[in-house]
């Protein structure tokens, strides 16, 4: 059996009895957001066990550590990513970032609780972000990261427009990004709006079905979420410049 090196790593994770949850760019393929990435990113639990089993994989992958900052448990409750790069047959140059909080999103045992399972073949079963905690995670202030939220809720939409639960509807006009479909979700689903327009005040501009207010809006939303990820990561980035620093001294 050949794997491709997305699988490869996924298997071998697995094999390592690594509990991490896949999100990203691979996450959003699987959720039917077409996005192409040699990388693949794992949300990981941060506990002793875990990051022995973590580290082993790594090991297995000869994968190298890139950029800081090192691979513990206190950089990753802060909130840093760890970077590898793998060297070993079949996964040559395939990059693995780990993380273990992601900026308005839960912490790793709520992640975890409310995770999303995919059935792959030739490797069984894999745990990914649930889509609503995929999408909190794709509220950066990098550009592309937008586009595909929109992706990813109108392919739920199309999806699972014949028999939604509550749930869904509530995630939809939650998150929903595309101004037409939004017009037509309050319209649908007039009770479920009444309380979420409560948390999410743009959605009078799709009741009143005005699209050019409501794109505005949506504009000024996406700028709020932006402005809120460049503050969060200010602090963590002068951590990082200060321990390239450091690591450059020695």
């Amino acid at each position: 059996m050949i794997l491709s090196p997305i699988h490869k790593v996924l298997l071998t994770f697995r094999n390592c009895n690594a509990r991490f949850l896949l999100m990203g760019g691979q996450a959003c393929i699987l959720y039917g957001g077409a996005e192409f990435s040699r990388d693949i990113d794992f949300s990981i639990g941060v506990d002793a066990e875990n990051l022995a089993a973590v580290k082993k994989a790594l090991t297995v992958l000869d994968a190298e550590a890139v950029f800081v900052p090192e691979l513990n448990e206190q950089v990753l409750s802060r909130g840093h990513a760890c970077h590898f790069r793998c060297r070993s047959e079949g996964v040559e140059g395939l990059r693995i970032d780990l993380m273990a909080k992601m900026r308005g999103c839960s912490d790793f045992e709520e992640l975890w609780k409310r995770r999303s399972i995919v059935e792959l073949p030739e490797i069984g079963a894999i745990g990914l972000l649930s889509l609503s905690d995929l999408i909190q995670a794709k509220k950066t202030q990098r550009e592309k990261d937008w586009p595909m939220i929109r992706r990813l809720l109108e392919t739920d939409i199309a999806q699972n427009s014949l028999n939604p639960d509550m749930g869904k509807i509530d995630l939809w006009l939650r998150e929903c990004r595309t101004p037409v479909l939004l017009v037509q979700l309050v319209a649908q689903y007039s009770e479920v709006y009444k309380k979420t327009v409560t948390v999410r005040p743009l959605l009078t501009a799709a009741l009143e079905r005005n699209l050019e207010k409501l794109e505005s809006l949506l504009q000024k939303e996406e700028l709020a979420e932006k402005i809120k990820d460049r503050e969060y990561w200010l602090p963590l980035r002068k951590e990082l410049e200060q321990w390239r620093h450091e690591r450059n001294v020695r």
